[in-house]
């Protein structure tokens, strides 16, 4: 620079120097991106937090704080490594860390593989570089811990059944611990769960010894209720028959009471018409009644093919006298008897 302001003079002084303010200037101007932020500090102390946009700072005297993030890369075996790096900007989106799998013991002592994930999002950036010194990796580490802590308090069949209430349980914690930080948990997901392999083969025996008791249940209950339904149907039949055969006698003694009804009004009306043509002929009509009644009665007699009935014939004057003799024992009868 000496040289130069020898060989070239007062103008070379004046190149360096807006050289120097174009060089200041620039380190003066910060372009934040959207959804990020810089935490700025003025002689070693926090001074204030960029927005996202263009700022204005003054170099020499003031400076982005850089913070440590460790990131995981996939290796070409498909396993991961983390590493870590520093950077001034601070990326408040919400972000998702996929930790590698780790074993756990549960409350029954099985060793369990567990993989999970994260969800997470920085929103206080000056506390996240304040409060500790690699967030992602402490994030990390106190979600292995809890995560050990609360699987250990249950059994493996509760652990495989109950999912989202270890998840709730994991995000309640990790939410807590995790606010000094300035970092908010939104939700933890455990993706993988690996029981060791004669574990599995346990429960898939006694998955399938479940399924068929279940389908030996289901079948009883079939055959069950098919005998109830048969045995009820068959009770309504014999019901329904009985109580057919009970209308049809009731309809059959209703019709044989109207036929004797009308046999007897007919009789009646028979015996009145003839008992008025004898008394008008001037005969007895009670003795016209015993006769025929005792002519009905001998023909009832002899009328049966298995009946053998002795009898000796009388004159038909003896069956007058008979019937003059039961006249006149009628005759002399109180009519009140």
């Amino acid at each position: 620079m000496i040289d130069l302001i020898v060989q070239y003079g007062i103008p070379a002084i004046l190149i360096a120097v807006a050289v120097f303010v174009v060089l200041f200037v620039g380190m003066g101007f910060k372009i934040v991106q959207q959804a990020e932020t810089m935490v700025i500090e003025r002689l070693g102390r926090y001074n204030r937090t960029l927005k996202s946009g263009i700022n204005i700072i003054w170099p020499i005297v003031e400076w982005p704080r850089q913070m440590e993030w460790r990131y995981l890369t996939e290796t070409a075996d498909g396993g991961k490594i983390g590493r870590t790096q520093r950077q001034s900007k601070i990326d408040l989106r919400e972000m998702v860390y996929d930790f590698p799998r780790q074993n756990v013991i549960t409350k029954d002592n099985v060793v369990t593989e567990i993989n999970a994930l994260l969800y997470f999002q920085i929103t206080d950036p000056m506390k996240a570089v304040y409060e500790i010194v690699n967030l992602p990796d402490a994030i990390e580490k106190m979600t292995q811990t809890t995560l050990r802590n609360v699987i250990g308090e249950m059994d493996l069949d509760e652990i495989l059944s109950y999912r989202d209430t270890i998840n709730s349980k994991l995000r309640a914690i990790l939410d807590d611990a995790t606010d000094k930080w300035g970092v908010k948990v939104n939700r933890v997901e455990l993706q993988d769960i690996n029981p060791p392999k004669d574990i599995k083969d346990a429960m898939e025996k006694q998955m399938r010894a479940e399924r068929d008791r279940r389908a030996a249940i289901l079948e009883a209950e079939g055959a069950k209720r098919s005998k109830i339904l048969e045995a009820e149907g068959f009770r309504e039949a014999e019901i329904n028959k009985a109580e057919g055969d009970k209308r049809a006698r009731i309809l059959r003694a209703e019709g044989e009471a109207e036929a004797r009804v009308c046999v007897a009004k007919a009789e009646a009306e028979a015996l009145a018409k003839i008992t008025q043509a004898i008394a008008s002929s001037g005969g007895n009509p009670s003795s016209y009644l015993i006769a025929v009644r005792y002519i009905e009665a001998l023909k009832e007699m002899v009328s049966g093919k298995d009946n053998k009935v002795v009898y000796i014939p009388f004159e038909a004057t003896g069956v007058l006298g008979s019937l003059g003799g039961i006249k006149e024992m009628l005759s002399g009868m109180n009519p009140s008897s």
